[in-house]
């Protein structure tokens, strides 16, 4: 077949050669029909799974992305897409507008957690072999307790503060009559910069306190259809307002990209290696705090050490430090065997890829990384806790897969990692602006351990009939009703009586055993090619699926079938 497909590639570059100056490279796709298996979801006892296979391969990136477009996926390079009316358990891919992002409470936890960590405050739950510093506090530093709580007090108090203060000028400015009235703004929120990323910046030695509500709510100005204005506008007409209410005990409003930054007006130095703690409530860094106070103790108890977190992103291929930390992950997360979890099988799932990698062109057409599939690294002090599988798309990145550090399951990494994905859209769209959307998979709403997808606001889930995209709560009630819906029809769908609908069990009893209807019934090893849940981890008790993706030999053989057709596109 390989011998095939090369011989009508040759034969067919006359008639795109247009295409090929693109340099994208060429598309090759074999079909493989239809597939019927056991699904990991509802457990069911029958084959009750339908999807269509393709064996690509070679695959450009614009084809892939115009497949991820019409409901496929890949597992290596094993590409398939479920029988939507067919199957038990419809799988209906889910996106997310990275610059329409607004968190969740649990994601701005997540979050501020790992920060505690990184800080050195937090240590989890089970000791973790990242630092030398000893597993267990000497007896003065327990002393401090009550100290390094008053310090976190006085931080809350400012950030509370500066809330307030925005909310202030945020409500005058609405009722300026520049917005329709009615018009509801989201409340504040405030962070403390860090120490660390302080330093980074020139003159930004004075940068305590920061908030985004500027692109909160240009957003919600863009999805009212109200206004168009930038986050960079409004923050400058925030900080404006701010700095003319003139009551900011001693900190100075500036705007910078968007954010509001809070400047400490006396310019004073908060290094975390000061030898004078201040008394300034609203001054009081958090992570500082405790530092601080031991100094003027003269050592009374140990300093915490900094942790470094690295996130590097690198073209995929196999790494023995990668494979290693995937074996722990799914013997103890996912309760794997070890003779279960195999070199081959993770090689074919998670490294092997058949997109064409394009390098980057210098413009604004392609990121500085390139389009391809990537390997994304979360390394702490030397040490990689963390590896999301991800594929860079002209118009989005799609998340894969993910696997962690089992000791580090209380940093909730699979969260993390997923908003550090979303920040890193966001900001490659600065050099490539078609890449905006951040892809989650597949979402199939009767799975519960599939919910969290929906919780990053506000998502999307596409139409497996026109393939357009639905706001996802307008969707959710429809999915409540029938696990398979014509979403673009919603509309009408809404309107429908519950007895006027059809029992989709029984219907799908009907299809199944269709006799006119050719189907390929796969053997227990070859039928989990679907891929994980990238973050279904995140409980011990997660998705029965497996990692095992098939060889095209393998696909060749008895069990499956041979290959129906071969596709081919060049560019």
């Amino acid at each position: 077949m390989a011998g095939k497909i090369e011989n009508e590639a040759s034969s067919s570059s006359s008639s795109s050669s247009s295409r090929r100056s693109e340099n994208r490279g060429e598309s090759v796709i074999v079909d493989v029909g239809k597939r019927r298996s056991s699904c990991g979801y509802c457990k069911s006892v029958g084959r009750t799974s339908l999807s269509h296979g393709l064996w690509a391969h070679s695959i450009t990136v614009d084809d892939y992305q115009d497949l991820l477009d019409q409901g496929w996926r890949r597992s290596g390079c094993f590409l398939y897409k479920p029988e939507m009316d067919k199957t038990c358990c419809p799988s209906y891919t889910i996106r997310l507008k990275a610059g329409d992002f607004l968190p969740s409470k649990e994601q701005l936890r997540v979050s501020k957690r790992m920060q505690r960590f990184l800080d050195g405050t937090f240590e989890g739950k089970k000791p973790v072999l990242l630092t030398d510093e000893s597993n267990t506090f000497n007896s003065a530093a327990k002393q401090n307790d009550s100290k390094n709580s008053e310090e976190k007090s006085k931080e809350e108090q400012s950030i509370l503060f500066f809330c307030e203060q925005i909310d202030d000028v945020v409500h005058a400015w609405g009722a300026s009559g520049e917005f329709a009235t009615g018009f509801r703004f989201r409340r504040a929120s405030v962070k403390k910069i860090d120490h660390a990323k302080k330093k980074l910046i020139e003159g930004f030695e004075d940068l305590l306190y920061s908030s985004n509500i500027s692109f909160q709510i240009a957003a919600a100005l863009k999805r009212s259809n109200i206004s168009e204005i930038s986050p960079e506008s409004i923050s400058e007409k925030l900080t404006d307002l701010l700095n003319k209410k003139g009551d900011l005990s001693g900190f100075t409003a500036r705007a910078c990209k968007g954010h509001i930054n809070f400047h400490s007006a006396s310019k004073q130095n908060f290094s975390h290696e000061g030898s004078e703690t201040s008394n300034t409530s609203s001054q009081a860094p958090r992570s500082g705090g405790a530092k601080r106070i031991c100094m003027v103790k003269k050592n009374a108890c140990p300093q915490k050490k900094r942790r470094k977190l690295e996130i590097r992103l690198r073209r995929s291929s196999f790494d023995p430090e990668e494979y290693a930390l995937y074996r722990r992950y799914q013997i103890k997360v996912h309760n794997d065997s070890e003779d279960h979890v195999m070199e081959s099988s993770y090689r074919r799932f998670l490294v092997e890829t058949p997109i064409v990698f394009v390098p980057p062109t210098g413009d604004d057409t392609v990121p500085p990384c390139g389009f391809g599939s990537f390997h994304q690294q979360y390394i702490i002090d030397g040490q990689l806790v963390a590896v999301g599988v991800v594929d860079i798309l002209p118009r989005c990145l799609s998340s894969k897969y993910l696997f962690w550090d089992p000791d580090l399951a209380f940093l909730s990494l699979g969260k993390y990692s997923a908003l550090q994905e979303i920040g890193w859209v966001k900001e490659n769209q600065v050099y490539c602006p078609s890449l905006q959307f951040y892809y989650l998979g597949y979402y199939i709403h009767s799975c519960s351990k599939m919910k969290y997808k929906a919780s990053y606001f506000p998502s999307e889930l596409l139409c497996p009939l026109r393939y357009q995209w639905v706001p996802f709560h307008t969707a959710r009630p429809l999915l409540d009703k029938r696990p398979y819906v014509i979403l673009s029809d919603f509309a009408n769908l809404q309107n429908e009586e519950p007895s006027s609908q059809q029992n989709p069990e029984c219907n799908l009893e009907l299809q199944h055993h269709n006799p006119g209807e050719e189907m390929i019934a796969v053997s227990d090893e070859d039928e989990d090619m679907m891929e994980p849940d990238f973050e279904g981890s995140e409980e011990d008790d997660s998705d029965s699926e497996t990692n095992d993706v098939l060889s095209l030999d393998e696909l060749k053989d008895g069990n499956v079938g041979s290959p129906t057709s071969v596709w081919l596109h060049r560019k």
